[in-house]
């Protein structure tokens, strides 16, 4: 059996956006989400229609035994509709009527589905079409595609939706890439909604007895909340889990788990929503809602005509709070893999994987032991011990559409309980083993920031610059920090590379160089050649911008003498040989690139580029097959195979993946330009 993936027309009410303000709107201290919330160089739409239309949109489906998905590439490749055929139900909230609101951060936010948050939340391009493309897999798995190049930082980000034969679960494949030569912050956020009603809870795993509000600016217990939260009194104690018991619009994030899964559950129903992700990558587990009361209604009915309430439950990579940004280097590539399944029939699960998932209930006097399993696993085995002593050994077919139950005597304490479920060939599918209650102390709320006078060292001034960076505050600026260690001793490194950097990403290069040969000064005072060869990659940089290419590529080179900035420094050294005319060179140094990151588009696209100025067409059209294989959408690369070719159908395919997006053709033909190669850079655009 093969999953059925295809296109098809879809008719939805819409409520459709008023048209972008035509001139820019600058609002550098605005606060959204507790980050900066400037949009520059997006447009702002302020005007939602008062009445629906139908509309039609290009969807893209995944089909398979056990459920249906749909993708909208057109609204920002949201997952639209989630539905679980096993039980009927539509596993994620489903919006039938697409119906914005201005809460996004650059106007129109929709709800319900699965949307996808980066750079930062909610994502500027949520409301925007991407790049897309299906593809059918050897394994009879079919995968969709999106992709874009966000406009705000100029990072891109992939996804990859799969559904796979004979699995019960939404594999979710995120792909981010910094096509910039600065450190740039993000954050990803997977924004799945759930529709819910008085007897419906968030699923948060055993460990988790504490949750954060945005920006850690408030804590409370967990499940039970017992003091004041969002100005609601919940003493003696509150179960917060419980949608009805939330009054008021609020958010609540796990302060940490060692757990993979976070989800929901509907009692009434006996049907439920997990997302499994490693969380080492993934700690990210959250709750938000607008609050089951007359406020909380209002915005029910402002987002939706028939559909009713609904919670979301977002699940954080990289990042565990809002704002909580990371750090992605200049051409760094990160991945990672979330998945997305519906239960059902287990209540609030004690541990889960993409295989399967468990739960041990204790009543007076017995055990309920739950188990479900998102594939097919025949004659699979179920054991349970109290330390040495077997209390379960049973077996059973178990599927997608059946789940496990088994009742047993039980008397005395649970602290020794361990569960594990395997395959008829003994791999372990899921385990769980009692670990009591987590007695772990509340922390504390976070600290605002001192202002710089009253900081103590140097340290803390750049470290606290740093943070106001990194999570990109809308009101403190990192330069009165920097400025203010820099006062105390003109020599600091850190500072000076920092303040280097931030005049760099301003444009202002003549004046950037001088803080990075200041830290160059201070770091080479003993000794040549540093621990850290970043003032030198960021002097090579404030170099090549202001035209002084030998000076750069000598900057460049000593930067690579550290192993952190050698795809960069080589890719550097690289795009200098081309505008020198040095093919070989060129050759030479984005080959050792591409060797220190073969993710690395910009590095792969200079590396067909060479091959192609130099005549090795074979060669370079074999390594673009394999680029191409691995991200469908460098449209470097794919502009490189129109040249090599010169096939009309290449360029038609450019075309169409990009669609009218001009910013895409900007983008790629500035790589080009960066290396002297403006016939290319005018050929693209035109």
């Amino acid at each position: 059996m093969k999953v059925k993936v295809w296109t098809e027309a879809v008719i939805i009410p819409t409520y459709e956006v008023g048209l972008p303000e035509k001139n820019p709107v600058f609002i550098e201290k605005r606060v959204y989400q507790g980050s900066s919330g400037a949009v520059y160089p997006y447009p702002v739409i302020e005007k939602i229609a008062d009445e629906k239309i139908d509309k039609s949109y290009q969807a893209v489906y995944l089909e398979n035994d056990f459920v249906k998905i749909m993708i909208l590439p057109e609204l920002g490749g949201r997952v639209q509709m989630a539905f679980d055929k096993t039980k009927n139900r539509h596993f994620i909230y489903y919006n039938q009527v697409i119906k914005p609101a201005l809460v996004g951060l650059t106007g129109p936010w929709i709800s319900g589905g699965i949307e996808f948050n980066w750079p930062q939340h909610h994502r500027p391009s949520t409301f925007d079409p991407v790049d897309s493309l299906f593809e059918e897999n050897e394994d009879g798995s079919a995968t969709v595609w999106c992709s874009e190049v966000e406009r705000m930082f100029r990072t891109k980000g992939t996804i990859g939706f799969t559904l796979y034969p004979d699995k019960n679960y939404l594999e979710i494949k995120g792909q981010l890439y910094n096509r910039t030569p600065f450190p740039q912050t993000f954050l990803w956020w997977a924004n799945p909604a759930v529709k819910v009603n008085d007897d419906y809870q968030s699923v948060f795993p055993p460990d988790v007895n504490a949750v954060f509000d945005h920006g850690k600016r408030d804590v409370s217990s967990f499940p039970i909340a017992k003091g004041t939260y969002y100005k609601v009194d919940y003493s003696p104690g509150t179960d917060i889990s419980r949608y009805k018991n939330i009054p008021v619009p609020t958010s609540y994030m796990a302060v940490s788990s060692k757990y993979n899964f976070v989800g929901g559950y509907e009692n009434d129903s006996k049907g439920g929503l997990l997302h499994v992700a490693n969380h080492h990558i993934s700690p990210g587990k959250k709750q938000w809602t607008w609050g089951n009361g007359d406020f909380g209604q209002a915005w029910d009915r402002n987002l939706t005509d028939e559909d009713g309430p609904y919670i979301e439950l977002m699940c954080g990579v990289y990042t565990d709070n809002q704002p909580d940004f990371s750090w992605i280097m200049p051409g760094e590539y990160k991945d990672f893999v979330q998945y997305y399944m519906p239960y059902r029939d287990l209540g609030v699960v004690k541990n889960a994987t993409k295989n399967a998932m468990v739960n041990i209930e204790q009543t007076e006097g017995k055990l309920i032991v739950k188990v479900y399993t998102t594939g097919i696993y025949n004659n699979a085995k179920v054991l349970l011990k109290d330390g040495d002593r077997e209390l379960l050994n049973d077996r059973y077919d178990a599927a997608p559409t059946v789940s496990y139950e088994k009742e047993i005597s039980f008397e005395g304490n649970p602290e020794q309980l361990k569960i594990s479920v395997t395959d008829e060939k003994g791999n372990v599918l899921v385990d769980w083993k009692w670990e009591g209650e987590n007695e772990t102390e509340i922390p504390e709320a976070a600290k605002p920031a001192k202002i710089p006078s009253d900081i103590e060292n140097n340290e803390q001034l750049f470290l606290t610059g740093l943070h106001l960076e990194q999570y990109r505050h809308a009101i403190y600026n990192p330069f009165d920090y920097y400025n203010e260690a820099l006062k105390r001793d003109d020599g600091d490194i850190r500072c000076n590379n920092a303040v280097g950097l931030l005049k760099l990403r301003r444009g202002k290069f003549s004046e950037s160089e001088v803080y990075f040969k200041k830290a160059i000064k201070t770091l080479t005072a003993r000794n040549p050649n540093p621990y850290d060869g970043e003032p030198y990659f960021n002097l090579g940089l404030s170099l090549k911008f202001q035209d002084k290419f030998q000076e750069a590529y000598d900057a460049f080179y000593k930067s690579i003498w550290n192993a952190a900035w050698q795809n960069q420094g080589y890719f550097f050294i690289a795009q200098i040989d081309m505008i020198k005319g040095d093919l070989e060179s060129a050759l030479t140094h984005i080959e050792k690139a591409i060797s220190k990151n073969t993710y690395d588009e910009k590095s792969l696209h200079l590396h067909v580029v060479i091959l192609r100025k130099l005549g090795r067409t074979k060669r370079a059209l074999e390594v673009l097959d394999g680029y191409l294989e691995n991200d469908h959408f460098n449209f470097g690369v794919r502009f490189e195979k129109y040249l090599l070719s010169d096939k009309p159908q290449d360029l038609t395919e450019i075309h169409e993946l990009i669609r009218t997006n001009i910013h895409s053709y900007i983008e790629y033909a500035l790589d080009y330009a960066a290396a002297g190669l403006y016939n290319e850079a005018i050929l693209l655009l035109h």
